[in-house]
């Protein structure tokens, strides 16, 4: 039986490390999503409905989750560099490419599949391994390689528009691609393994329905799908919201990187009380308040537009969105068994691929169908869809708590 983890020791920390970095070069770039949706909105696609353009960035998070069950299994068997070699040089050469395109379908390969695939790798990676050294603090290890997506999302969206001023969009794609590069070498070196190598478990299976016997994984699933459905709207469209509400082109660009300054306060702290006081407790509550943060914070300025007030949504909604993405994982392993962890996982991002394929593009011809001129219908099904989740995660941590004597779930 392997020994419990060391709970803090170097190598952990380090692990905790690259994993930030990993994540930062991945998820922190696609938090800057809404960059490139109002870039190519004006320029390469401009003969394209918002829906068309948020395929590319919908397919990027989508890959981000759905192999996770294949590149977990190879992370636990043979450890991360088999993962993290290939999906790194991916990552770099689908940008180069991203740069070359000229047409839709040509963005689509490079940056929407071929960059999601090499992503979601890398994430998978940093997860599991971090997950390996940790159990009572898994919450703020977590937290903190979470953390590198927010600081990633605060420092690209800076990156993308100087550098884009400078020597123009296939430029800056370029540079962008050596910045990931660069980054991902270092989390190569400190992403490492806890548990040894071992035997390839062909009966595994890929994703098991079955587990959706079990009432409260099955509502943890089914409230994650509902709230994510939702949860990336200001993420994609907050920047061409705030240009049609009158803010000037570079302050409604940087309003992504607020976004992601405030979640990274929101995926390190709550984390850390979620050690404590239950995960499902915090993420019930964040998905909730999410919900609450668009409903009273960004839908009215649809209707008196206020540059001030759009960035205190940033601010107040980058916060309990990042407690949301920075607990999904722990609430993952905590709502069913040790000896279907490795199912439970896989079968999660699978219902969470499905969730961030369709959210995006449901909400850009939501918009389309408003002809572009308002985002009150957009909105709304973000506030309806993440309230219905926040109700099924309720369901969850009470079945969950009930079932183990505990309110402290």
């Amino acid at each position: 039986m392997d020994s419990l983890p060391p709970e803090g020791g170097l190598r952990g920390w380090l692990c905790c490390a690259g994993g930030s970095l990993g994540l930062f070069a991945t998820l922190g770039f696609l938090n800057a999503i809404g960059i490139f949706q109002t870039t190519y909105q004006e320029t390469l696609l401009k003969d394209y409905t918002s829906s068309d353009i948020s395929w590319i960035f919908t397919i990027q998070l989508a890959l981000i989750w759905a192999p996770g069950s294949l590149f977990g299994r190879i992370v636990d068997t043979y450890g991360p560099r088999p993962v993290m070699l290939p999906c790194a040089f991916l990552c770099v050469f689908s940008l180069c490419m991203t740069s070359l395109c000229t047409e839709y379908y040509q963005i689509i390969l490079a940056q929407g599949i071929c960059y999601g695939i090499g992503a979601g790798g890398i994430f998978t990676t940093c997860l599991v391994c971090v997950s390996q050294w940790f159990v009572k603090q898994r919450g703020l290890a977590m937290g903190i390689t979470v953390a590198g997506s927010s600081i990633g999302g605060v420092i690209f969206p800076f990156f993308l528009q100087l550098v884009m001023e400078d020597v123009g969009f296939n430029g800056m794609v370029r540079y962008t691609a050596l910045f990931v590069g660069i980054i991902l070498i270092g989390a190569f070196f400190l992403v490492s393994a806890r548990l040894p190598p071992k035997k390839w478990n062909s009966d595994m299976a890929w994703f098991d329905f079955t587990l959706f016997k079990n009432r409260g994984f099955a509502f943890y699933a089914l409230g994650s799908y509902f709230v994510m459905w939702g949860l990336w709207a200001p993420f994609d469209y907050l920047p061409s919201m705030a240009q049609l509400s009158g803010m000037s082109d570079s302050l409604a660009l940087y309003l992504i990187a607020i976004v992601n300054a405030a979640s990274f306060f929101g995926r390190v702290i709550p984390g850390h009380i979620g050690d404590s006081v239950g995960y499902f407790n915090v993420i019930t509550a964040s998905a909730f308040l999410s919900s609450i943060m668009i409903l009273c914070l960004w839908l009215p300025f649809d209707y008196h537009s206020s540059n001030a007030g759009l960035i205190v949504f940033a601010v107040a909604y980058g916060f309990f969105s990042g407690a949301f993405v920075s607990i999904m994982m722990p609430c993952c392993a905590k709502s069913g068994s040790l000896e279907t962890l490795g199912r439970q996982i896989g079968t999660y991002q699978g219902v969470i691929a499905v969730s961030c394929l369709t959210g995006l593009p449901i909400m850009g011809a939501i918009l389309g169908r408003q002809h572009d001129s308002t985002y009150e219908g957009m909105q709304i099904f973000a506030i309806v869809t993440m309230l219905i989740g926040s109700v099924f995660l309720l369901v969850s941590r009470n079945i969950l708590a009930a079932a183990h004597g505990t309110s402290r779930y």
